[in-house]
């Protein structure tokens, strides 16, 4: 599937709107570029999932869970990790697949040999303009 995005407020409704297709246990990958819009993404798929917080990239703290109407979504950026054993030995994989939760992970290709047992739902953001982006989910 891909979305033509124009605007930051397009690819929060986009992710906003794919959040009605999730049933739990799920982990979307958000593969781009630095400023592509992944965490606008993260946050408009919260934002549909009933998570009232203000979402926050976990740039630092690497992980935020947050609770939505039906399911804890867990919000990973993995830009500053090196490997899928950093992020396993960290506790950060104990939620993956989990049926009450949704992982949404920034960076996933830093801990991809953490992710091999699990189903993915990739989603790559491409700049195609200053503020048009290009969403592919596979």
């Amino acid at each position: 599937m891909k979305f033509f995005s124009h605007s930051a407020r397009d690819t929060f409704g986009f992710a906003k709107d794919f959040s009605r297709t999730l049933e739990g246990g799920e982990i979307i990958t958000l593969s781009g570029e630095l400023g592509v819009g992944k965490s606008v993404f993260a946050k408009g798929l919260c934002f549909g999932l009933g998570v009232k917080d203000d979402v926050l990239s976990p740039t630092f703290t690497i992980m935020n869970d947050y609770r939505g109407d039906k399911f804890t979504v867990c919000h990973y950026d993995a830009y500053r990790l090196s490997s899928g054993e950093e992020a396993y030995f960290g506790g950060l994989t104990d939620y993956f697949g989990q049926k009450d939760t949704v992982c949404v992970i920034e960076w996933a290709e830093n801990i991809a040999s953490a992710l091999t047992n699990f189903k993915l739902i990739n989603v790559t953001l491409k700049r195609v303009g200053d503020e048009e982006r290009e969403i592919e989910i596979q």
